[in-house]
This record gives structure tokens, C-alpha cells and sequence, in this order.
């Protein structure tokens, strides 16, 4: 990694120079005042280089590719910039700064040979600029535009590959125009203000989407579309939006689905059981909807052999926890040393030549606490069933998911006592029993869970002593409250039945009975004067121990 200060007259020097990437050292780049790059350079990648300003890059007519990312950048961008190589621009990235405008007049929708256009993340506000009518890459996430998508932006996204808005403030309907983008393989419109109902042509893009991201917006109506019998969807989440009815039966058709996140809408169904067949299905998030029934699977145990997150949560399902369906989960059971040489995250590549993927990103309730991973990791896995009406005993079958992290069965109605087979699960670093009927006392397996941060097995039934180790009494009593059988640390009083208060019998008072007072004060003194003696005066020692030693030779003699 190179360090220190670049002077921009230093490489003015370099007449003959085409080429200039200085990004990602430790450089600070000084482009101060009216100088310039020598005139012949075509590629000039600066990214993370200290920049505050855009450099005066005006006269670089044969530049055609220009990074600018992750600096300090800020104000707006000059119009100048779309002029860049008479027009000839075809790569720009100046994502990552804290760019706030676009100067105007501006013309992007001119550019016809620029294929990368990427402004995310910075603080661009106003109107959504049209596309490059070529791009193969425009990225607008992660700003502050606030405009309605333009009714004729499918126009302009015909040969886009990937088109992504989101975390903007956009409001206004999604526009059926962009049915037009035939090419498109990632759609993320996700986390703005949009409104209405998804496009049906949408749907049926699904034949060339592979990602498909609408979450968190105020997308109403119902779900009663059909999906394309040869759907290459990797990636659909439709989650926080107020989307009903059930789910498409046709969904089945998209065999390379991973990630099918339905979580926080409106949907009323039992559990989708014919997903069984998409065999691909890593991520499955139906949290916080209207389903019910019992969850079944097939006999043969195949059901989802690559699961590692399964979301259930906050849902009106039953019956018994799915013993067929746990020890089908093939992802949750590898142990570590399979699970390290398996190791990925889960992304979709839509330019593979370019190695340019799309990041899949889920929301977890984990630790008590809802988490947006970043990065899907193969490693990771959690099952969450709570806030049902599961009943019956938890499965031992629980303790074969040797991979599994989270584990939260709360705010059931289980029954029995806790599996000791939960011990197994030596990599469990979030276990939430509470709020159900367990019974039983806690086994004395659960501290063997050395990763364990998060425990709650409160307001049960548990009884007994809480098994002694340096994890379990690590935790607060707020972890073992509401069972009224438990005792030891960190509970400070052991709440048996015997501490409950009998009935009073009939005809008692709260009155002092002094004679039975009388009678023990009684006992006392006299034992006291009888045994004193005996204890504190050598001459009545003596005459006491010959007493039992004639005693015990009469006793004795023949």
C-alpha cells in the first residue's frame, strides 16, 4: 500500500501517460486549483484518494472511464461532467461521496456510450435523473431524491442490466414503462414511498429476473399473479408492504429461488408446503402475516436441504413443531469443518465476465433484537417460530442442527421439559424458550453452550435446582424469572411450592399462643441447667464419665 501526497504536477510530467489508478492506497491526491491530467489520459481511477472536490477534468477529451468513489467529495455535480471526453464517457462511478445536486441543465439521457453510471450513496436530492439510454449499470441508491419515477423510464433502461433506487424518499406508482427493460436482471426499488399495486408485466419479467426487491414500501392489493413457468428468480422480497390474499401456487415454478422474503404483510394462508420442490431455497422469511394451520412436510425428509434462515414468527400456525421437517434442514446439520469448506455468502452475479453480483441483505430478529445482515453467510443459520401456537413437546431431533446460531421458540404453548439435546448445539449463541408451559428442570447440558450470549427461559414452569456453570450464572435473573420451582444463581430465592403459603385452618387467628411460648422457654432453661454443667466443670465430667464406664461393664460383665 502506497502512502504520502500525489502533486498533480508531478504527473503532468507524464506526457505519454493513458492510464492512472491510485485508488484504495493510503495517497492524498492534491488536484487544487486550474491543473489538470495530461490530456491523453483515458482511464483515471482516484477512489478513496482525500479528494474534496471533482477535479478539473474539462479538457480530457480522451477520457472514458473516471472513478471518483469513496471520497470527500461534496456539493453539487458540475454540468461539465456529463461532457467529460466529448460525451465519450462511458464509465462513471462517484459513488460514496457527499455529493448533494446535480447542477442544471444536465443531460445524461444524451450519453449514448456510457454503460456504468453509478451515483450511490451520497445526499442527491430532487428529480430522478433520466438514465443513459445504454447504461448496462445505473445505480441511484441510498440518496435523498424524492420525485416519482419517471411514467417513461423504461424507455431509457432497454439494454440495463441492473437498475437499483433504492433507500430513496421515491413516491408515486411503479410505472409499467419498465416492462421495457428487457435485459434487466436486478429490479431494487426497495425502502422508498411507493404506492399501488406491482405491475402484473412485472411478474412476468420473472423469466429474466433474477432479483426482484420491493420491500418496504406501501405496495397494496393482492398477490394473485402468475408466475412464469420458466421463472429464473434468485431473490423475492416483497417484505413491509400491505400485500394480501395467499401465496401463488406458481411460485413453485421458480426452481432457483434462494431468497423468498414475504415477511410484514397481510397475507392470510396456511404454510406453503408445495415450496418443497425448490430445492435451492436458502432463505425463507413469512414473519408477521396471517398464516395458520400446521406446517407438514414430505415423508422422504427432502424438504429444503440448503434452509439456514426460516422465519416464522409473529403468525397464527400449530400443531407440533416439525420433527420431518427440522432434520431435513441438510444446511443446519453439516458440521463446522463441512460448513468452512462450503463457505459463501448468497449473492446473484448478473455480469459474471465483470464479476459484478448483487448483494442480497435479510432482516433478522436475533439477541432480542432485529439485525439487517449485510451479508447472507452459508455459515449463519436461525430458526424462529415464536409467537405462534405450536404445542406438544420440542423435538430432540432440534439438537441434530449443529450449525444452528438463533434458536427462539417463545410465546408458545410447548409443553415438557427442554431437550438435553440443545447441548449439542455447540455453536447457539441465541436461545429464547420463554413464555410457553416447560417443564421439568433444567438440564444440565445447556452449559456446554459456551457461545451462548442470549438466554431467556422465563415465565415457564421450570423447576429445580439452575445447573452451576460460568455461562448459565452469567446471565441476569430476569432469564430464569416467572418460573416458580427454580432456585440457585442468579436467582437469589429458590421459589418451590413448599414456600407458598398453606391454607389456614379453621378457626386460627393471627393471636400469640403463649403457652406454647411458655412451654419451649420452659425446655430451654432446664435443658441449659442439666447440660452445662456438664459440659463446663471438670469435677462433674469426672464423676459423670466413671457413672457410664461402671454402666457399661455391668452391662457387659459375664
Amino acid at each position: 500500500m502506497l502512502n504520502g501526497t500525489v502533486q498533480l504536477a508531478a504527473i503532468q510530467r507524464l506526457r505519454n501517460l493513458t492510464i492512472l489508478e491510485l485508488s484504495y492506497n493510503n495517497l492524498t491526491v492534491n488536484v487544487s486549483g486550474d491543473s489538470s491530467f495530461p490530456s491523453q489520459v483515458s482511464t483515471l481511477r482516484l477512489a478513496s484518494c482525500k479528494l474534496r472536490v471533482i477535479p478539473n477534468l474539462k479538457n480530457q477529451s480522451e477520457l472514458s472511464c473516471l472513478d471518483l468513489s469513496d471520497n470527500q467529495i461534496s456539493g453539487e455535480i458540475p454540468n461539465w461532467v456529463w461532457e467529460i471526453g466529448n460525451g465519450g464517457l462511458e464509465y462513471l462511478n462517484l459513488s460514496h461521496n457527499l455529493l448533494s445536486s446535480l447542477q442544471r441543465p444536465y443531460s445524461i439521457s444524451d450519453l449514448n456510450l456510457m454503460t456504468v453510471l453509478d451515483l450511490h450513496s451520497n445526499q442527491l436530492q430532487g428529480n430522478i435523473p433520466h438514465p443513459p439510454p445504454k447504461a448496462v449499470l445505473v445505480d441511484y441508491s441510498n440518496n435523498s431524491f424524492t420525485s416519482s419515477i419517471p411514467d417513461d423510464v423504461g424507455n431509457f433502461v432497454s439494454f440495463t442490466i441492473f437498475f437499483s433506487l433504492s433507500n430513496n424518499s421515491i413516491t408515486g406508482v411503479i410505472p409499467e414503462s419498465l416492462c421495457n427493460a428487457t435485459n434487466l436482471s436486478v429490479l431494487d426499488l426497495s425502502k422508498n414511498k411507493l404506492s399501488g399495486k406491482i405491475p402484473t408485466c412485472l411478474i412476468k419479467m420473472s423469466e429474466i429476473l433474477g432479483v426482484l426487491n420491493l420491500r418496504g414500501n406501501s405496495l397494496s392489493s393482492t398477490l394473485s399473479v402468475t408466475f412464469p413457468g420458466n421463472c429464473g428468480l434468485h431473490t423475492l422480497d416483497l417484505n413491509g408492504n400491505q400485500l394480501g390474499g395467499t401465496v401463488p401456487k406458481s411460485l413453485a415454478k421458480c426452481r432457483n429461488l434462494e431468497v423468498l422474503d414475504l415477511g410484514n404483510n397481510k397475507i392470510r394462508d396456511t404454510f406453503p408446503w408445495w415450496l418443497e420442490n425448490v430445492s435451492s431455497l436458502r432463505v425463507l422469511v413469512l414473519r408477521s402475516n396471517s398464516f395458520y394451520g400446521n406446517i407438514s412436510c414430505r415423508e422422504n425428509g427432502d424438504s429444503w436441504p440448503k434452509l439456514q434462515i426460516v422465519d416464522l414468527a409473529s403468525n397464527n400456525l400449530g400443531g407440533r413443531v416439525p420433527q420431518k421437517c427440522i432434520t431435513s434442514w441438510k444446511a443446519m446439520i453439516s458440521d463446522e469443518d463441512e460448513a468452512q469448506s462450503n463457505f459463501k455468502d448468497v449473492h446473484f452475479e448478473f455480469l459474471k465476465l465483470s464479476n459484478m453480483y448483487y448483494q442480497d441483505v435479510v432482516t433478522v430478529t436475533s439477541k432480542g433484537r432485529e439485525m439487517e445482515l449485510v451479508k447472507i453467510l452459508s455459515i449463519f443459520t436461525s430458526i424462529d417460530f415464536s409467537r405462534n401456537k405450536f404445542d406438544g413437546p420440542i423435538p430432540e431431533e432440534i439438537g441434530r442442527l449443529k450449525l444452528l446460531h438463533g434458536l427462539n421458540l417463545s410465546q408458545n404453548a410447548l409443553t415438557g421439559p427442554i431437550p438435553s439435546a440443545i447441548g449439542n448445539l455447540q455453536q447457539l449463541e441465541s436461545l429464547d424458550l420463554s413464555m410457553n408451559h416447560l417443564s421439568d428442570q433444567i438440564p444440565i447440558q445447556l452449559a456446554n453452550l459456551t457461545f451462548l450470549s442470549v438466554l431467556n427461559l422465563s415465565h415457564n414452569n421450570l423447576e429445580g435446582n439452575i445447573p452451576v456453570s460460568t455461562q448459565l450464572q452469567s446471565f441476569s435473573p430476569t432469564s430464569f424469572e416467572g418460573n416458580e420451582g427454580l432456585c440457585g444463581p442468579p436467582l437469589n430465592v429458590c421459589r418451590t411450592n413448599s414456600s407458598k403459603a398453606l391454607p389456614s385452618a379453621p378457626g386460627s387467628t393471627d393471636e400469640i399462643d403463649w403457652f406454647f411460648i411458655l412451654m419451649e422457654i420452659g425446655f430451654v432453661v432446664g435443658f441449659g441447667s442439666v447440660v452445662a454443667p456438664l459440659m463446663f466443670s471438670r469435677k462433674v465430667n469426672k464423676w459423670y464419665n466413671n457413672l457410664i464406664n461402671r454402666f457399661i461393664n455391668c452391662r457387659f460383665c459375664v
